[in-house]
């Protein structure tokens, strides 16, 4: 286990995943020098470490309590079968795990798959996949490259991770089912805990909470008819009571407010006909309740 002073989080090593796991860590107020070739980095201002290891890894790691925290994606978590709480999705690296097939194959459905062989890198997912449709199939694990098999002629199909479908299209495949969808999530180990490391871990959630939250927000201003304020009011799904300010023209207010951002786009018109004008809307950095 990690008994060191500082908070050990695991982080993938390179890759998309990473470098956008390393933006939302320097979001949220972590500063650190460079990470070229370094397994190891120390934040300058919060009492925190990152492992950078490869993705297979992260959720032993955690397990094992060797790192506290992890950022893994879903679909590395639930192929290692590894016993960590996940604390929260992230919202980002999503993609999606899928059987694909080449596409002058003649395979139109997965049950066409009967008695095939199937390359993966997530046998465990792929074998539960095929054997809740009662489909016997041969799973062939690959560590790498799974896309060329069926052209080399190891395997028939290939189940893997698919985001744009540019690998796909490049090796002459087509994706005939997803099997699982995925996002990348924070882990934490189940191992216990020293009370001071988890006052670190509680504190680092409350900066990712209010990431997330600002993220999912935007702040909001408009001018308005006073005599409009309750129907305005009623309209906005407003996280908190707006505020109210009064403009040189006495017949007039400023309402500002913070509402979550799917949201928007429905009540936009309704507010236009209840009489605001000059509607501005902002990005949130940070938002703590």
């Amino acid at each position: 286990m990690n008994n060191g002073d500082s908070l050990r989080i695991a982080v993938q090593k390179s890759g998309r995943l990473s470098e956008e796991t390393i933006e939302l860590l320097e979001n949220i107020g972590l500063r650190f020098d460079g990470f070229r070739n370094r397994l190891m980095v120390t934040s300058k201002n919060f009492n925190v470490e990152l492992l950078l290891i490869r993705d297979d890894d992260i959720p032993e790691y955690v397990q094992d309590g060797v790192c506290e925290l992890g950022f893994v994606g879903a679909n590395v978590t639930e192929e290692k079968r590894t016993d960590v709480n996940v604390l929260r999705d992230l919202d980002y690296g999503t993609c999606r795990l899928s059987i694909a097939v080449p596409k002058n194959s003649g395979f139109k459905q997965v049950e066409d798959l009967a008695g095939k062989r199937i390359a993966t890198s997530y046998p465990h997912l792929t074998r539960e996949y095929f054997d809740k449709k009662g489909i016997n199939v041969d799973i062939v694990e690959i560590s790498g490259a799974v896309e060329i098999t069926p052209t080399l002629e190891v395997a028939d199909a290939i189940c893997d991770l698919v985001s744009s479908g540019g690998t796909l299209k490049a090796n002459g495949l087509t994706e005939l089912e997803p099997i699982m969808y995925s996002e990348c999530q924070l882990i934490q180990t189940r191992k216990p805990v020293d009370p001071k490391k988890q006052e670190l871990i509680d504190k680092f959630l409350l900066r990712m909470e209010g990431r997330q939250k600002a993220e999912r927000s935007r702040y909001i201003m408009m001018n308005a008819p006073e005599d409009s304020l309750d129907q305005i009011t009623s309209i906005i799904p407003s996280l908190n009571s707006p505020t109210v300010l009064p403009l040189a023209d006495k017949n007039m207010i400023a309402i500002h407010s913070v509402i979550p951002l799917d949201e928007f786009w429905e009540v936009m018109e309704q507010l236009k006909e209840a009489g605001a004008t000059g509607i501005v809307v902002m990005p949130i950095e940070n938002m703590i309740a």
